[in-house]
């Protein structure tokens, strides 16, 4: 027996079940790229712990010398090489200001009646080390610091043009970053000192010259990569002009990218300019910075350990830190590794 024609019309329109319409809504809330990174970001313990660790060392380098009444570069030489002494930590027989010369245990600040504590001990000059830690801590952030704006501001830029202009000016552009990416770091600083005096300015040149050149050959394999992609090409047609392109179009999609770069070249710019200090041609005495310390305390090390140990730590910490940052910006911004 057929259904009526009627009958098939009012089936025909008769609204849809409410448990299918159920079925079809989107169950997982919209996120921004900015604020889905974040999420996975957070869940990478290694990352997040590492950044809290290194905007403490970044407050520790603004507040530190504050924190005591000696200055980093005040010299008192009957007061040299004395142990580390907290105030707290001596009641219980730690860094109470012993140490062991000559097989005899002696405690120098109560042979010669020094009331005053040193967290850090003194160098030989009877600086306060603790306050030239974290003097030399902030050369090390402004290093940070100077690369990543590099990075951002020259070899972002030289990356796109290059990339996006292609042809005749990327071939001019590339030859010339082969060029510059001959000579070594090390060979451009020296060149500096015939010019500058040693110093935090020859580095910063230095790193101005060549620092970039990584970034700016990663960004440019991204936009060839990119600016054949569909959207480049709607935008293109739809009359979107060069700078729209650049700057709405590819650098957002590049920002991953460039931060991930960005957190892995300042460890690389840090361990530079330590190195460069202590062979002796970054910062000069009196000036503090983490290679200068560690310069100064290798010389004592069997008998001052702490001298080398300390500045150590604190330049082992920022690269670690920064490095497992990076790491986890990498997982982040990588679409491969969504859940």
């Amino acid at each position: 027996m057929t259904k009526s024609t009627e009958e098939i019309q009012k089936h025909r329109f008769e609204p849809a079940p409410k448990d299918s319409f159920d079925n079809e809504k989107i169950a997982k809330p919209q996120l921004s790229f900015a604020k889905d990174a974040w999420l996975r970001v957070r869940k990478n313990k290694g990352a997040i712990i590492s950044l809290v660790i290194l905007l403490i060392i970044v407050i520790m380098a603004i507040i530190g010398p504050h924190l005591t009444s000696h200055d980093g570069y005040e010299q008192d030489v009957s007061r040299s090489n004395l142990p580390p002494r907290i105030p707290v930590l001596e009641d219980w027989g730690i860094f109470d200001g012993s140490q062991e010369i000559g097989g005899v245990e002696t405690n120098k600040y109560k042979d010669m009646n020094i009331d005053e504590y040193y967290w850090f001990g003194t160098d030989s000059l009877g600086r306060d080390l603790f306050t030239r830690t974290w003097l030399g801590t902030r050369v090390s952030l402004y290093i940070a610091l100077l690369a990543a704006l590099i990075d951002m501001l020259i070899g972002v830029i030289y990356g796109l043009v290059s990339g996006f202009k292609g042809g005749r000016v990327d071939n001019v552009m590339q030859r010339i970053l082969e060029i510059m990416s001959g000579i070594p770091n090390l060979i451009v600083v020296i060149l500096m000192l015939l010019i500058l005096n040693p110093g935090i300015l020859s580095i910063t040149i230095a790193m101005v010259i060549t620092g970039w050149i990584g970034m700016a050959r990663v960004v440019r394999g991204q936009v060839l990569k990119l600016k054949n992609q569909e959207y480049i090409l709607a935008s293109r047609t739809l009359g979107a002009k060069n700078g729209r392109l650049l700057f709405k179009h590819l650098l957002p999609n590049l920002s991953g990218v460039i931060i991930i770069n960005t957190m892995f070249t300042i460890p690389s710019a840090i361990f530079f300019e330590a190195f460069l200090s202590f062979i002796g041609i970054g910062l000069q005495a009196p000036e503090a910075s983490l290679g200068t310390l560690i310069e100064d305390g290798y010389k004592t090390f069997q008998f001052l350990p702490h001298l080398m140990i300390i500045p150590c730590i604190v330049i082992s910490i920022i690269l670690i830190t920064c490095n497992l940052i990076g790491d986890g910006l990498r997982d982040a911004f990588d679409p491969k590794m969504r859940d």
